[in-house]
């Protein structure tokens, strides 16, 4: 009866071509898990972990791929999973190492492609900031003539007919004022050259009867 082995911590930088991992990332990762799978392996991370020009051509091959891998799986495995990416076409190269001392937080530390991944992200979120703020800033110099009219603006230009009727009304009643003083200022004159002539004609009259009296007993003659 065969024991168990207890499965050990592994890392295994597995290569392929960079054409076929940026067409085909799914199927890539596809033949990886296959290969571990058959090894009866614990996957633990995989994840990319640069692109790189190679040295030399592998397989007719001058740039790689490289995919960081994780895994738990026995020792006596492991030359079994070499074998394999040896007959394999879509993985050019693999290395695997122990790593019993690795810690969760080393597994999990970013690797080229992810920091550049992450720099793409910052880089991206400032340019959409930017945008939004010139955008921000056109909207806000835009030309006055195109801008709706404010609500004082809109006050000012309904009150305006009413403040020219009210001054209007206000001229035709100083006019009519005008008008009625002219009249009654015209009759004024009018009159008075009547009662200057009626004047003139009373004085007439009182001397006209200061004078009657001297006329006014007949003349008597006597034959005596």
């Amino acid at each position: 009866m065969e024991t168990m082995a207890e499965k050990k911590l592994y890392e295994g930088m597995f290569l392929v071509d960079s054409a076929r991992a940026a067409s085909d990332w799914d199927g890539v990762n596809s033949t990886i898990k296959k290969v571990l799978d058959r090894a009866e392996a614990e996957i633990v991370s995989m994840r990319k972990w640069d692109d790189r020009r190679l040295a030399y051509d592998i397989k007719r091959t001058s740039r790689g791929t490289y995919i960081l891998c994780y895994f738990k799986a026995e020792g006596r495995k492991i030359q079994g999973i070499e074998k394999a990416v040896q007959l394999s076409e879509n993985i050019l190269r693999v290395l695997i190492l122990s790593t019993e001392q690795m810690t969760q937080e080393d597994i999990e530390r970013d690797t080229p492609a992810t920091k550049l991944e992450k720099e793409k992200e910052k880089a991206g979120m400032k340019q959409a900031q930017k945008a939004e703020v010139s955008e921000q800033g056109d909207q806000q110099e835009e030309p006055t003539a195109e801008q709706a009219p404010t609500s004082d603006e809109t006050l000012t230009t309904e009150q305006a007919p009413i403040v020219d009727e009210a001054e209007t009304a206000e001229n035709v009643e100083q006019a009519e004022e005008a008008g009625q003083a002219a009249e009654t200022g015209q009759a004024e004159e009018t009159k008075k050259p009547d009662e200057n002539k009626e004047t003139g004609e009373a004085g007439q009259a009182e001397e006209i009867e200061a004078e009657e009296p001297q006329d006014s007993q007949p003349k008597v003659s006597s034959d005596d």
